[in-house]
C-alpha cells in the first residue's frame, strides 16, 4: 500500500495520470471547430470538425475528428476519422498513419508541423479547461 501511494504522489501532484489510466467522460474536453472562408492554413482535409482533449498514456493528448457529413442520414452510423494533433514528428506522421487522408496535403513534415501547430496550442489550451466548459469562437 504505501509502495503504491509513493508511485502515485508524483503523479497526483504533477497533475499527471499514471499510463494505465482510463480517463472518465468529465476528463475528456471537446470544441467544435470549423475552417473560416478566408482562412488559407487550414491543415485538415474537412472544413469543420472537433478538436479534443483526451488522456493517452499517461499524458493529455490533443485530437481531430472530423464532422459528420451533410448527406448522412440521422439514423446512419457514423464512425468519425481522427488524427493525433501535435508538433512531435513521430506521432504526427507514424501515429497518424491510418487517417492520414484527414489532413490537407503538405509537401513535407516541416510544412504538416507549421499547420498544425497552431490548433496544438489551442488543444492544450483545452485541455486546461474546466469540465463541461463551452469555449466560444476564437477564445482558445
Amino acid at each position: 500500500m504505501m509502495a503504491q501511494m509513493a508511485v502515485a504522489m508524483p503523479l497526483m501532484l504533477a497533475g499527471e495520470q499514471g499510463m494505465f489510466h482510463f480517463p472518465s467522460a468529465d476528463e475528456v474536453r471537446l470544441q467544435p471547430i470549423s475552417r473560416a472562408d478566408n482562412e488559407a492554413d487550414w491543415p485538415f482535409s474537412v472544413d469543420d470538425g472537433t478538436l479534443a482533449c483526451v488522456w493517452s498514456g499517461g499524458q493529455r493528448v490533443v485530437m481531430f475528428f472530423e464532422g459528420r457529413s451533410e448527406g448522412l442520414e440521422e439514423d446512419e452510423t457514423f464512425q468519425p476519422r481522427q488524427v493525433i494533433v501535435t508538433t512531435d514528428p513521430m506521432q504526427l506522421t507514424l501515429g497518424n498513419m491510418a487517417s492520414r487522408d484527414l489532413f490537407r496535403p503538405a509537401a513535407s513534415v516541416e510544412e504538416r508541423i507549421r499547420l498544425v501547430a497552431p490548433f496544438a496550442t489551442l488543444g492544450q489550451k483545452l485541455c486546461d479547461q474546466p469540465a463541461g466548459a463551452r469555449v466560444g469562437h476564437g477564445e482558445l
